[in-house]
């Protein structure tokens, strides 16, 4: 049976939604509205979904040396994957409302755990309404499973890595996922500091999907991120946002390209202007 690991069109899962090893998760959430996401789920989801709340089950505590969205420690989230339903031998397919730059954070730590057969549904919820798809209302009946994760530690780069290979001349390249206002330094609706870190590239995610939220071309990608990392597929690069979650969405859309994994800056800027002392830049005339 074919497994999905990077991308899923709503026809593909329609035809597969009743597959008994396959779990569905709404992600949608809000980050002006928290509440907002578990609300819409409960008026409508993709029949047999759970819902994941980004900020209390994608997440972990928030500390005064954390970003908005630091990672849950594994046996943590692991232990919430099993009360979703979702084993080691699972087909995890996640959404949001369209264009998956919330499900992507779930679809990456899936594959840090060790867990490949993940996907995010191309076009979310909108493209499963507009296809005229069935939805289901309220709460699902949970089965539990097993799931015993398997962190790969290479798929993350800490503050202080990040800050020492920068300090050092050599580092990978960064790449942020955020708008390229916020990049610039010239408008910051979030955090208490606007730019971004010396040396970073500007990719934002929404760069990565049409107008309607279903992701680009193959070729779209490439041609993208030819202009971000260039002709070089095999070197190592970071991946960062504001907190974590868009830096994801670069992740899923580089694969998608041909580039290799990055290593994700899970802090992002929300964590790196916690410390005064650490650089910043910016464009802002």
């Amino acid at each position: 049976m074919t497994s999905y690991n990077y991308l899923i069109s709503v026809d593909e899962l329609r035809q597969q939604l009743s597959e008994p090893h396959w779990r569905v998760m709404d992600c949608r959430f809000d980050l002006m509205q928290p509440a907002k996401g578990r609300e819409e789920y409960g008026q409508g989801h993709i029949p047999g979904a759970q819902h994941a709340n980004l900020d209390q089950d994608l997440a972990g505590p928030v500390t005064a040396a954390t970003g908005r969205h630091p990672l849950p420690a594994a046996d943590a989230i692991a232990l919430t994957l099993s009360a979703w339903g979702i084993g080691n031998d699972s087909q995890v397919i996640v959404y949001d409302h369209s264009s998956g730059a919330i499900a992507a954070r779930l679809w990456w730590m899936l594959r840090w755990l060790g867990h490949e057969h993940v996907a995010v549904l191309d076009g979310g919820y909108g493209t499963w309404q507009k296809a005229g798809y069935p939805v289901s209302h309220g709460d699902e009946t949970l089965v539990r499973a097993q799931f015993r994760p398997l962190p790969d530690a290479g798929l993350i780069i800490s503050t202080d890595e990040l800050l020492a290979s920068l300090e050092s001349g050599g580092g990978p390249p960064i790449v942020d996922a955020r708008a390229r206002l916020r990049y610039a330094g010239g408008s910051e609706p979030i955090d208490p500091v606007a730019g971004h870190i010396p040396g970073a590239v500007n990719h934002p995610f929404s760069e990565s999907v049409a107008e309607d939220g279903t992701w680009k071309s193959r070729d779209e990608l490439k041609a993208g991120w030819a202009g971000v990392l260039g002709d070089n597929r095999g070197g190592s690069w970071v991946s960062m946002c504001g907190s974590g979650v868009t830096a994801c969405h670069l992740a899923l859309s580089a694969r998608l390209a041909g580039y290799p994994e990055p290593r994700l800056y899970v802090g992002s800027w929300s964590e790196w202007i916690l410390d005064p002392d650490r650089p910043v830049a910016t464009d802002a005339a």
